[in-house]
């Protein structure tokens, strides 16, 4: 706009001379009489032609001004009035002047990103909601099976040993079930509530993966799982360690849950001088691509039957990115040919 008005001025300056010469070339031509009113207008304007010129100048820069300065207020006008339209949730465009173009261009985008955040923001919302319907429902069938084994163990006086066993373990089975259900609610309300923030310090990645993995021998032997840690051996970063084994805890118990009977995964890593990649390896069902893109999704579940074990809160692998992403890494997923691969990339110093 100051450009527009800036050549305008110039433009008039430039065309007010110009006539001025013009016309005084062309009026000398004419034949004048002192007693003409026309000559006397004239010849006063021809011996105060500098402030003539000036006078003008001025009054056609007030125009100019005037007229920039409405049109300037008159584009605020239009700005905030389409501002208006940033909190809609239509997905009609903005239309703005050409001279706005750009601005039209800025406030569109805007709108846009704003619409998908607040349907993506809508859509978590709505999967939390139906976790939580989910939940709340799946914890009266194993507490009603709890119930109803141990009232029969405790009305039954002639029940056999063989029987009472059995009856005991199912009651086991489901009360186990029924902690890990629990545990999800606590799961979801420390997702929501714990305000990340790491603590840094010095640790070998490779002692701690294999403490980790160490640790879930009894869920390997349950599906008949072999794992294989190929991790450079005194392999040191910086991070906070509480919240890095959470990110591999979440990772490794991911593949045990997804993998194959009878197959191995594979923990391996790479290094250059800024930093180090792990790979999370496991054999299963592949990925599709559209799950794929939203398995960081909070709430997200790749198996959405409530009857499995597999399928947990949905908030595992969008911890595990938070972490990682907290610590300026990265962590990618990728699934082709029966194999699923997480990749991890951690800075080594903090």
């Amino acid at each position: 706009m100051f450009l527009r008005f800036f050549i305008a001025i110039t433009v008039f300056t430039v065309g007010l001379i110009s006539l001025f010469i013009g016309s005084a070339y062309v009026l000398s031509f004419f034949t004048w009489y002192q007693d003409d009113f026309l000559y006397r207008i004239l010849n006063l304007i021809n011996q105060n032609r500098i402030a003539f010129i000036l006078t003008v100048w001025v009054i056609g820069f007030l125009f100019i001004f005037l007229y920039y300065w409405r049109k300037t207020l008159a584009y605020i006008d239009t700005v905030v009035n389409a501002s208006n339209m940033l909190v809609s949730n239509n997905d009609e465009y903005i239309y703005l002047p050409a001279e706005l173009r750009q601005v039209e261009e800025r406030m569109n985008s805007i709108k846009q990103e704003s619409i998908r955040n607040a349907r993506l923001a809508k859509e978590a919302e709505q999967r939390k909601n139906d976790l939580l319907v989910y939940l709340a429902h799946d914890l009266k069938t194993p507490l009603t099976s709890v119930i109803g084994y141990i009232t029969l163990l405790r009305d039954e006086q002639q029940i056999s040993p063989e029987l009472r066993e059995k009856y005991l373990a199912i009651s086991l089975n489901k009360a186990e079930r029924l902690e890990d259900l629990i545990n999800e609610f606590f799961e979801i309300t420390r997702f929501n509530l714990t305000e990340l923030s790491p603590e840094m310090s010095q640790v070998n990645l490779t002692r701690m993966l294999e403490q980790i993995t160490y640790e879930f021998n009894p869920l390997f032997a349950e599906k008949n799982l072999t794992y294989q840690l190929e991790i450079e051996a005194n392999l040191e970063i910086a991070c906070d360690i509480d919240k890095m084994e959470r990110v591999f805890d979440n990772l490794i118990r991911n593949a045990i849950n997804y993998s194959y009977e009878h197959s191995t995964i594979l923990i391996r890593s790479t290094k250059d001088e800024k930093f180090v990649q792990l790979h999370f390896i496991n054999h299963g069902r592949t990925i599709p691509q559209d799950k794929l893109d939203r398995i960081f999704e909070q709430f997200y579940r790749l198996d959405t039957s409530r009857a499995t074990k597999t399928g947990g809160a949905g908030l595992g692998l969008a911890i595990a990115k938070e972490i990682v992403e907290l610590h300026g890494g990265t962590i990618l997923a990728n699934s082709e040919d029966e194999k699923v691969e997480f990749m991890v990339k951690l800075p080594i110093e903090s």
